[in-house]
């Protein structure tokens, strides 16, 4: 007899997908219900009650219907799964009673059909589940507490079961109905001599998930954890917990993990509480949280604990007070004061314990970081903090979400290990003598011969940025380029390069636009040498216009690959002054001999300017564009071909070889969501290749509304305007017309 109820529902359902083993892995709704009820006291049985259900989407896979028999047409007429499971409380309740007990537990062949099934596809459809689904049996744990020597329970199926206790399989043809029986008979065996069998070990599902801390020193078993990746930005503790509904998490189980600049950056680690359903979260790899699906992948203690646990006093104490909602402001004033926040938050959003309820996040040497946690008693109080979001405080918009005590450790933890000193990325350049000169500064001017390069990825190096760039490196000045530095000294994912002129600058910020490095698309634009010096010097520049640097002397900190050198004047050999594999197949000797090295300029090497350096620093160059250096392939066409001779003579002997543009025309009022693509297919017939098509972008970044395409022949091109001028661009009329 079961140590809490009186009545066993064995219970079976089925989806329009995968079953058995596999029921829930594919998202497949439940389409087959069916129970029956066993009186633990009088070891009678009910009658079978089965119930179709209606899913959202009808249809089956073909697996569906070759193990269950089962057709649209049976589920066509039937209820959806809220009705159904009314009728299934009704029937249970009305029938316990009947048989004069109180209480009833679910037994089921595996806890697939609650866990996995049941309550993922209640969570997406917003159903609250009656109380008696979040408790059960599972028969072949049951099964193998009285009958150990019957083998592993990953191993048991209900006819070895059967076989085991001596009982013939049920002979019944129906899905479901065969199963519920099979169940029903195993248990009548087990409940009499010679087991004596007593139902009492219960299986759970949480309620909700319980938020919390972890320390460094708990012992988190890797057999536990699970890393999931591809969550919205927005994402909380307890979507993560809903979208693994069923399963059961620690207390402080999910970890939202942060990128270099502390902002999410779509993953988590979960802790399961056991290994097995930590292997049922493994089943749910590619299942979808909204619009987007999630890869659940297995990931290690230590990742966990690096994520989430925290050693910090007063992080433990701010989330002592239990059952609170963590919101987290970002872009704080670095002068805010806490009335000023709680004033900001308003009387309608209450502060736990006012101002102990606020966490300030700062540097190791007490500068604030602008990021703040609250701590809020009720949904509704931070729900009405939400509603802050992107308002004004002081003369900065403040953003707001939702966040967990474990990226509270997350953030606290980073910043407050940050080192005082920023410290640079050794480089992978050779080794270099350095010049007695002073540090290279461009000089500012309006003029726009330089380039932006925004959302590099963070691991990008020199190389990397002179391979996006391609033919185009034949054109970038020496010292051209500059990465720039956050406030901990890391890549901020922005550079600037200086160009030849404005027109080689437009060129590249045309053509390398959104182009990608390493799995990231990068955005280019022009600008001038004055808004680039601006940034080196400590400003910022944004969509908002420039910000002036907090002084007005750069301070400029060489890499520290390079300060161990010593100043000796010295002048190298450019092809010295890269390594092997950065070298391209060299050019045939040529009879013009280049003339004498330039002169190199480099940083001197100036300890002092550590102990005063600016937040906003920048990666030295090469010290020699690589245009000085003969080992880059000048680009096609004849525009690349002039560029060729200009900064090497003796390539004018061999221009002559590069193929020649044809006839240039020019396509305006283009929808601004135009791709390549689609110009090659306006133009079908004329055989264009992607290369031919240069759509040109504003400065923020957005199409212009114009393109450049290059046809090979000016007789195509003039063909092509007669033929095409009168068509239609996805509805939108738009301009041809050839360029002189």
């Amino acid at each position: 007899m079961a140590s809490h109820s009186d009545t066993l529902v064995v219970f079976f359902g089925a989806t329009a997908g995968a079953n058995g083993g596999k029921l829930g892995s594919d998202e497949r709704e439940i389409i087959l219900l069916v129970w029956q009820i066993v009186d633990l006291h009088e070891k009678k049985v009910g009658k079978v009650h089965k119930y179709f259900v209606k899913p959202d989407s009808l249809e089956l896979t073909d697996q569906c219907k070759e193990e269950t028999g089962l057709s649209v047409d049976d589920v066509i007429s039937a209820e959806p799964l809220d009705k159904v499971l009314q009728q299934f409380q009704q029937s249970v309740t009305s029938e316990v009673k009947c048989l004069g007990r109180n209480s009833y537990t679910l037994l089921v062949d595996s806890p697939h059909i609650i866990r996995q099934a049941l309550h993922p596809e209640a969570s997406k459809k917003n159903l609250v589940l009656p109380e008696c689904f979040f408790s059960f049996f599972d028969v072949r744990k049951e099964f193998q507490k009285c009958c150990s020597n019957a083998g592993p329970v990953q191993k048991l199926t209900l006819s070895s079961m059967l076989e085991y206790v001596g009982q013939p399989a049920v002979a019944e043809q129906q899905i479901g109905v065969r199963e519920v029986r099979s169940m029903v008979q195993l248990t009548r065996s087990i409940l009499a001599e010679p087991h004596n069998h007593k139902f009492c070990s219960v299986e759970r599902v949480m309620y909700k998930f319980d938020a919390g801390t972890c320390s460094k020193t708990e012992p988190v078993d890797s057999e536990t954890v699970i890393r999931a990746r591809g969550l919205p930005w927005q994402s909380s503790d307890q979507d993560i917990a809903r979208f693994f509904k069923g399963l059961n998490i620690a207390k402080g189980g999910v970890a939202l993990c942060l990128n270099a600049q502390g902002r999410r950056n779509g993953e988590a680690l979960v802790r399961f509480i056991n290994s097995e359903h930590r292997d049922l979260a493994l089943e749910r790899h590619k299942h979808h949280m909204g619009s987007r699906y999630i890869e659940v992948y297995k990931a290690t203690g230590e990742e966990f604990l690096k994520i989430a646990g925290g050693t910090s006093n007063e992080v433990s104490q701010f989330l002592s007070k239990e059952n609170q909602v963590i919101i987290r402001m970002r872009g704080l004033p670095f002068t805010s004061t806490p009335q000023e926040v709680l004033n900001f938050l308003g009387p309608e959003s209450p502060v736990t314990d006012g101002s102990e309820g606020l966490l300030f996040v700062k540097y190791p040497d007490g500068r604030p970081t602008g990021d703040a946690f609250v701590l809020f008693s009720c949904e509704e109080y931070a729900q009405n903090a939400l509603k802050k979001h992107k308002q004004i405080l002081g003369k900065r918009y403040i953003e707001l979400f939702r966040s967990t005590a474990a990226e509270v450790q997350q953030v606290l933890n980073r910043y407050m290990s940050a080192p005082l000193i920023s410290t640079l990325p050794t480089s992978s350049m050779v080794p270099l003598p350095v010049l007695s000169t002073p540090p290279f500064l461009p000089s500012a001017s309006s003029t726009r011969d330089c380039v932006r390069l925004r959302g590099l990825p963070y691991t990008a190096g020199i190389e990397d940025i002179l391979e996006f760039m391609g033919d185009h490196t034949v054109d970038i000045k020496p010292h051209g380029v500059h990465m720039v530095l956050n406030q901990q000294g890391r890549p901020s994912g922005d550079a600037f390069i200086q160009m030849k002129s404005p027109d080689r600058a437009f060129l590249v910020s045309q053509k390398c636009h959104k182009k990608t490095m390493k799995d990231r698309y990068v955005e280019v634009f022009q600008c001038s040498t004055e808004e680039m010096s601006i940034v080196l010097m400590g400003g910022t520049l944004n969509r908002s216009g420039l910000s002036p640097p907090p002084c007005k002397l750069p301070c400029l900190s060489p890499p520290t690959a390079y300060t161990a050198f010593p100043p000796t004047p010295a002048i190298l050999s450019e092809a010295a002054l890269y390594q092997t594999p950065l070298l391209a197949p060299p050019r045939p000797p040529q009879a013009t001999i280049h003339s004498s090295a330039h002169t190199l300029a480099y940083y001197p090497p100036q300890p002092h300017l550590y102990m005063n350096m600016n937040y906003t620093a920048y990666y030295p160059s090469p010290p020699v564009s690589p245009s000085t250096v003969g080992y880059f392939a000048a680009p096609p066409g004849a525009m690349a071909a002039a560029v060729a001779a200009q900064s090497h003579p003796s390539a004018a002997a061999t221009s002559s070889m590069l193929p020649q543009p044809g006839a240039l025309m020019r396509m305006q009022g283009l929808p601004y969501n135009t791709g390549v693509k689609d110009i090659l297919s306006f133009f079908q017939g004329y055989q264009l290749q992607p290369d031919a098509v240069l759509i040109l972008y504003n400065f923020s970044g957005h199409c212009s509304g114009e393109a450049l395409i290059t046809f090979p022949s000016e007789e195509m091109a003039r063909r092509a305007v007669a033929e095409c001028s009168n068509h239609q661009f996805f509805g939108q009329q738009v301009h041809l017309a050839l360029c002189n």
